[in-house]
């Protein structure tokens, strides 16, 4: 199965079950965030698949999607996660997972905008992003497989020169309306377990990024069950799960993005984000 978060007005959403070609079956939830913390998500979503939407099937072309998780309790993100990203990094293979957070005010949609005030130096971070389905407190990996509620694909932009400022990343990386996610939750019972994801990335249609999540140090239940060691995952927190290399600070010459480029990220089995990114300079910039 595979869900969306749908835009139904000038501040409204919903969640809905993605009827492919057709369009979106909205489900009564507000956001997939929400849906999953319903103790009978998954039996409300095979009833409402099960019955077809007829009149109520918000079509594909008309259908605008949200952030999936618009009010993400957690969004953790793990960093150097793949191998040949930490080495084009200049770092050693680590012991413990690299972790940092995010709000749910940096989380878009789709096709939104991605809009930059204040930094020069805006690089992209293709990632893979698990979901969580069920409350998670010290749980060891099987559990937190079990736990998984799906996978959607997000891009962790990042501001380096914001980055860099100082030893931790949070500054650089916790913008507002900077993280585009989605476009869909795939639902964990659409993979094997062991899957790999390809994961790609794109500025202005040039191929930047590709990389496998087979080759993560840290894997999506691992990285589950170490940070549930020390804080509670509930339904609809989300982690990150790293990016492969071809990161623009990692390029000779560092290459960053630009004013009106277009970022793409896909994941085979998921789907593909496309954000055009506006950069104004100066905390006060005008729009």
């Amino acid at each position: 199965m595979k869900l969306a978060t749908l835009r139904t007005g000038k501040h409204g959403t919903t969640a809905a079950l993605s009827l492919g070609v057709d369009g979106y079956l909205p489900l009564p939830a507000r956001d997939v965030g929400q849906l999953l913390n319903l103790p009978d998500w998954k039996a409300l979503v095979a009833e409402a698949a099960a019955q077809g939407g007829g009149s109520g099937v918000v079509p594909a072309h008309e259908a605008e999607l949200a952030s999936l998780l618009p009010a993400a309790g957690k969004v953790i993100c793990a960093g150097l996660n793949y191998a040949d990203h930490i080495q084009e990094m200049g770092r050693e293979l680590p012991e413990y997972p690299t972790l940092f957070a995010k709000y749910a005010d940096t989380l878009i949609g789709a096709a939104d905008t991605i809009e930059v005030y204040g930094s020069g130096r805006v690089d992209w971070e293709a990632e893979l992003a698990v979901v969580v389905g069920a409350p998670l407190t010290r749980a060891g990996e099987d559990e937190a497989s079990r736990a998984i509620a799906g996978y959607t694909v997000a891009n962790d932009v990042s501001m380096r020169d914001w980055q860099n400022r100082t030893l931790q990343w949070f500054q650089g990386k916790a913008f507002d309306a900077t993280t585009p996610l989605g476009p869909v939750l795939a639902t964990a019972d659409e993979f094997q377990a062991g899957h790999g994801f390809e994961v790609r990335g794109y500025v202005n249609g040039e191929p930047v990024q590709h990389g496998n999540t087979g080759t993560l140090v840290f894997g999506p239940a691992r990285l589950l069950s170490y940070i549930s060691q020390f804080t509670t995952l509930r339904p609809g927190d989300m982690v990150l799960t790293g990016t492969p290399g071809g990161v623009g600070m990692g390029m000779m010459p560092p290459r960053f993005l630009k004013d009106g480029d277009i970022l793409s990220t896909e994941i085979d089995g998921i789907g593909r984000l496309e954000n055009r990114v506006r950069i104004r300079q100066g905390a006060n910039a005008a729009r």
